[in-house]
Formats: structure tokens, C-alpha cells, sequence
């Protein structure tokens, strides 16, 4: 139960100190999921005790640009930290629909934070651009393989120093903070002490807040790129073809004279030789003139090609092929199957 202001509602300190405590009951993880109702409760409750925190500094005026750090009173130091922490407990929401406008809020309070620490000397940092990339913006940086690869380079890897460098600053901040933060807890800290320790604090938060602007400026990039592969594409492959008339019944014969044969004793289903047959499917473009061995599958093997063939000439009475029938069937009449191999015999 926070103890009412002079307005009849929470103190400035009791808002800060309730913000505060459920953001790091969320940040440590204690609940099972982020997304649980439970620890999207908290949020909600540390987001509206922040932001009135927030409304009442702005209020008062605590803060000004046209004034230096020593003139800020040691117990108003630690207010410099609301914009953070909003920003931080603004990244814990879950709902996807609406995760670009979290992105852009959060993003606004710890840019917000950093223009305050930068004002009054807090930290020696480059404060990143007020708002993130535009879709315009990426389009229009250069290639990795074009004329300012180079400066591209260098600027990565003076990025990855920073990063090293706020490594080890943030190591060396955890531990003096852990040193100062039982005797400001205790309230045995004289002045200085408490100034040292809300100092540090807002140093780590320099620290983090520039590694979560980073972080959400890629995942916005990722998101745009999300939203435009979600657009609509142009009609699939061959949607726009008329549709095929469907085939209609027919018998398919090896040649004319079966053709002959079939339609006379299926009237009403039209007949095709296998060469009509391929001409018309030419024609509609479902096969084309390198068909060839298609063809041959379809018509059979060369030995059954081959029968064909002979069977079409006996058909055709040529005497030659006739007396050659004639003589082959007289042959295996006088030649029984297996006849002149008797070379395994004994």
C-alpha cells in the first residue's frame, strides 16, 4: 500500500520504487512464461505506476537544460531513470499485433533517457538517431561490395569496440554498485555515497539503453521486410492460361486398319491411330516434334514396333512377307523349342 502525496494519490517515491520493483520481478524470470496473464499484470501495473512517476517530474520540473548536474539534488538523481525503465518494461509486452508500436515507444523513452544523460555529462557516448532507419533509409545504404565498403568496415568495427568497452564498463559498474547498495539500503550512506550510487546506476542504464536501441532497430528492419514479403504477389505460374477443353473417350489402334475395325463396331466412340493420336496432342501443345521417345513408349519396344510392322504387311498382302510367314511357321513345325541346342546334353 503506497502512502498518498500531497494531491491525495502515491508519492513520487512510492510510484518509483513500485515501477521499479515489478519491472525487475519480470526481468528475473521468476513466472514461467513472459506471455503469462500473470506477468503481463505486472507490466501493465509498472507501466501505469512509471508513467504517472513520470507526469509528476515533468510536473515539477525537476529537470532542466539549462542547468549542470551538481545543481541536481542527490535524492532527485534517481528520477533520471524513469525514461528507461519505461522503455524497458514497455519491451515486455507480448502482443504481436501491436509489437512495431511497442518497439517505437520503447525505443522513444531510452532515446528520451540518453538526450537527459547527455544534456547534463553523464557518460561519454555518440547519442544514436532520434528516430530508427527509414524503409527509405535502408533501401539507400550502400552495398557491401560498393565504393564505401571500406568506411562501412571501420564503422563496424568501432562498434565492436564500443561494445567491448561497455562490456567491461558495465562488469566494473555491477561491482561498485553491489559495494555502495547495502549502505544506501540500510540508509547508513552519507550524501556522497548515495549520489555515487544513483550515478552508477544511471551509467549501467547508458549502457543498456544503447545496446536496446540497437537491438530494436534490427528487429524493426525485420519486421519491414516481414511486411513487405506479406504483400501481395503476382498471380502464379500459367494462372492466367485458359483452361484445357478435357479430353474426350476415344480407342486408340495401332494403325489405320485396326481403325477401321474398331470403328466399325464402336460407332459411337471415334477411333485414333497412334500417329493421329500424337499429331493431335502436337497441336494442342501437350507433346512436341522431339516427342520421339515418348513416341516409342508409348507404342512399345523395338521388337513390338517390329511385329507391328510385319503384321501391317501381312495385312497389305505382300507376298513376300506372306511366303516368309509361311516358311517360319513350317520351320517351327519341323523344329521343336530348344532344337539344335545340345551343347550341355550328355
Amino acid at each position: 500500500m503506497m502512502a498518498e502525496g500531497p494531491g491525495g494519490g502515491p508519492r513520487l517515491a512510492e510510484l518509483l520504487a513500485a515501477g521499479r520493483r515489478l519491472w525487475e520481478e519480470v526481468e528475473s524470470g521468476s513466472e514461467p512464461s513472459s506471455g503469462a496473464p500473470a506477468v503481463q499484470e505486472k507490466v501493465r501495473q509498472g507501466l501505469d505506476a512509471l508513467r504517472r512517476a513520470a507526469a509528476m517530474v515533468e510536473q515539477l520540473e525537476l529537470f532542466s537544460d539549462n542547468e549542470e548536474l551538481e545543481e541536481i539534488a542527490s535524492a532527485d538523481l534517481k528520477y533520471v531513470l524513469l525514461p528507461a525503465l519505461l522503455g524497458a518494461l514497455t519491451l515486455k509486452q507480448v502482443d504481436q499485433s501491436r509489437r512495431m508500436e511497442h518497439l517505437e515507444s520503447a525505443r522513444q523513452q531510452f532515446w528520451r533517457f540518453l538526450k537527459l544523460c547527455s544534456s547534463y555529462g553523464l557518460g561519454s557516448f555518440s547519442l544514436p538517431p532520434a528516430t530508427s532507419p527509414t524503409a527509405e533509409e535502408e533501401a539507400g545504404s550502400p552495398s557491401p561490395g560498393g565504393p564505401a565498403a571500406q568506411p562501412n568496415l571501420v564503422a563496424m568495427a568501432a562498434s565492436r569496440q564500443a561494445k567491448i568497452e561497455r562490456y567491461k564498463q558495465k562488469k566494473e559498474l555491477e561491482n561498485r554498485l553491489a559495494s555502495l547498495a547495502t549502505f544506501v539500503e540500510s540508509e547508513q550512506a552519507d550524501e556522497d555515497q548515495i549520489r555515487e550510487f544513483y550515478i552508477l546506476q544511471i551509467q549501467k542504464w547508458i549502457n543498456t539503453s544503447l545496446e536496446e536501441v540497437e537491438s530494436i532497430d534490427q528487429e524493426m528492419v525485420i519486421l519491414r521486410s516481414r511486411g513487405t514479403a506479406k504483400q501481395p504477389s503476382a498471380a502464379p505460374h500459367g494462372a492466367s492460361r485458359q483452361a484445357r477443353a478435357p479430353l474426350k473417350p476415344f480407342i486408340l489402334t495401332r494403325d489405320a486398319a485396326q481403325a477401321k475395325v474398331f470403328g466399325a463396331g464402336y460407332p459411337a466412340l471415334p477411333t485414333l491411330t497412334v500417329d493421329d493420336w500424337y499429331e493431335q496432342r502436337r497441336r494442342h501443345g501437350v507433346v512436341s516434334n522431339q516427342s520421339t521417345p515418348q513416341r516409342a513408349a508409348a507404342g512399345g519396344s523395338d521388337e513390338d514396333l517390329q511385329k507391328q510392322q510385319q503384321e501391317k504387311k501381312e495385312e497389305e498382302d505382300d507376298e513376300e512377307a506372306l511366303q516368309k510367314a509361311r516358311e517360319w511357321d513350317e520351320w517351327k513345325d519341323t523344329h521343336p523349342r530348344g532344337y539344335g541346342n545340345r551343347q550341355n546334353m550328355g
